[in-house]
């Protein structure tokens, strides 16, 4: 059902503080929240009693109390008070706990086998310390669809063209030839547009006048991390291969997909640019432009889904589909081999 061995991104790390909050990830309820040191803490969100979720008893110290009956877990998930019966703490008085690491503002969970939990293994953001770097505060959102939903739709640049006509939509966008390929950790679906004025959204940030070479680079990665790169670079100087050149713009939008269920995803993200790195009005434009463009994906995605969950007749593919059904495939290939062994 979902790559388990592997980190995902489980909130803002501002999110999570000394109190305990119940989320769900892959299906599994999950209680967060901080020791006194400020060390982030998983747990699953069930005493083994009768499991009352964790989440409604009280954090003591860097413990938690269960509200039914006082079975208390430290962060390792062991049982270390049995208040009814002190001095004879249950064998099996224990929970599952989830490595969980802080990392680029956000913290990061870690659902598989946790002897594989590699920190290093953690999504690369480049040029995130660089100065020269102007980043968006971001956002979140749920959507009622299964995230490869999403993930289809962060790998079809055409959908901008419709979906999004006064954003990221512009000339060229409906009908360009799409190049597809697979690296070692996704699918790319990309294209460059030449000669073009930019598109709205990024009007205001291109720092030369009239038209523009154009990249559109949509980028899939396990388990579900979309890296959009947008270039915009002086006409002429674009194109498969090209070195930025002075004034050109690049701006990475960074999507993360957490499968909360079957029917429903969290989509976490922020946008990454070099250019305009301490201006805060910049900041706050593309972040409220990006969000007004995720509710619209959200109104197509969310019919979307109830549509293919149980359609009336046969669905079909178009030759836009190629990248996601690609990813699909790797999606696929590695849930089998974790369940193989």
């Amino acid at each position: 059902m979902f790559i388990r061995n592997t980190w995902y991104v489980a909130g803002w790390s501002s999110e999570f503080g000394r109190s305990l909050k119940a989320e769900t990830y892959l299906g599994e309820r999950v209680v967060i929240y901080r020791t006194e040191a400020g060390a982030p803490v998983a747990l699953e969100d069930a005493c083994p009693h009768r499991k009352l979720p964790l989440s409604q008893g009280n954090l003591k110290g860097d413990t938690v109390e269960c509200g039914y009956h006082g079975l208390t877990f430290d962060c390792s998930g062991s049982c270390v008070d049995a208040p009814t019966q002190r001095g004879q703490i249950p064998r099996r008085a224990v929970v599952k706990s989830y490595p969980v690491v802080d990392r680029y503002r956000l913290l990061w969970i870690w659902m598989g086998d946790p002897e594989k939990a590699d920190p290093d293994l953690i999504f690369p953001i480049e040029n995130y310390d660089n100065p020269d770097w102007g980043c968006t505060d971001g956002g979140a959102m749920d959507i009622d669809c299964h995230y490869l939903w999403v993930c289809d739709n962060l790998l079809d640049p055409s959908h901008v063209a419709w979906v999004h006509v006064t954003s990221f939509a512009g000339a060229g966008t409906d009908d360009g030839a799409l190049d597809v390929s697979k690296t070692d950790r996704g699918v790319i679906v990309a294209r460059w547009i030449y000669g073009q004025p930019p598109s709205p959204y990024y009007a205001k940030l291109v720092k030369f006048e009239g038209v523009c070479d154009r990249l559109q680079h949509y980028e899939m990665c396990l388990p579900g991390i979309g890296l959009n790169k947008s270039i915009y670079t002086p006409p002429g100087t674009g194109g498969p291969g090209s070195a930025p050149v002075e004034n050109t713009l690049i701006n990475i939008s960074y999507n993360f997909m957490t499968p909360i269920t079957e029917d429903k995803t969290r989509y976490f993200w922020f946008q990454h640019r070099n250019t305009d790195p301490h201006d805060k009005e910049v900041s706050e434009r593309m972040n409220a432009g990006a969000r007004m463009a995720f509710e619209e994906d959200r109104v197509v995605l969310e019919q979307v889904h109830q549509g293919m969950k149980n359609p009336a007749t046969p669905y079909i593919d178009l030759g836009l589909d190629a990248g996601a059904k690609l990813f699909r495939q790797m999606v696929t290939r590695t849930i089998d081999a974790e369940q193989t062994g």
